[in-house]
């Protein structure tokens, strides 16, 4: 498999120095190096990268904004936030806007090179029971009936949605609605194609924010 190229954005040029070194030393190609959120936007349109490590809070523009500039151009980059700040609300902002996952600036070597590999592959770094919890403390009131943004959903991939809210895997999935893994992942893949989600933990944003799901719900 193709080692995924990545773009590392930081203010701090030691920060910057460090991953550099420990992904390159474990087979995974550096593309560059930005400084801030306005340079990270210009070098992910010239680099193309894989993924985006992405610090916070930087100068001149912010890594939320920077983020939420690329993926709307490039969708199909996964950004990993970088902070030195636990989970917060900053963690639900980074995921409703797209990013891939979350990591502290303490991450160890091996653990950095591991969430890079894996977000590429298309999965989502924070688990789906984390998410939630973060959904549940800051995702604003959602509607009292679902929206038509999804209404190009089956009634059978709609439960499928909810049932990912509640940050259900799929194979707790397969068991509750009496179907193969194989076929949920069908489910789950047409999901994401209709509603043009990343990852399970973007569906769970979704999931709340469209009222499929309410804080409290088993």
């Amino acid at each position: 498999m193709t080692a995924p190229r990545v773009l590392v954005v930081d203010d701090q040029t030691l920060i910057r120095t460090g991953f550099r070194l420990i992904l390159t030393a474990r087979g995974i190609d550096v593309a560059g190096e930005a400084a801030d959120g306005a340079e990270a936007v210009s070098l992910a349109r010239e680099l193309e990268p894989d993924v985006v490590l992405m610090d916070i809070r930087m100068p001149n523009m912010d890594g939320l904004e920077a983020t939420r500039r690329i993926l709307g151009r490039s969708p199909g980059c996964r950004v990993l936030m970088l902070t030195t700040f636990d989970l917060d609300h900053y963690v639900y902002t980074a995921l409703s806007i797209g990013a891939s996952g979350f990591l502290l600036k303490d991450v160890t070597p091996e653990h950095l090179a591991a969430a890079v590999r894996l977000v590429d592959t298309g999965d989502a770094l924070l688990a789906p029971s984390i998410t939630r919890r973060l959904v549940e403390r800051f995702a604003p009131s959602a509607p009292v009936e679902p929206p038509p943004s999804l209404a190009p959903l089956t009634p059978r991939e709609r439960e499928v949605l909810t049932l990912l809210g509640r940050g259900l895997s799929n194979a707790e999935l397969a068991a509750l609605l009496t179907l193969s893994e194989a076929t949920v992942k069908s489910h789950v893949a047409r999901i994401f194609a209709k509603l043009a989600l990343r990852d399970r933990a973007q569906a769970v944003v979704l999931a709340y924010e469209t009222g499929l799901v309410r804080p409290g719900t088993d």
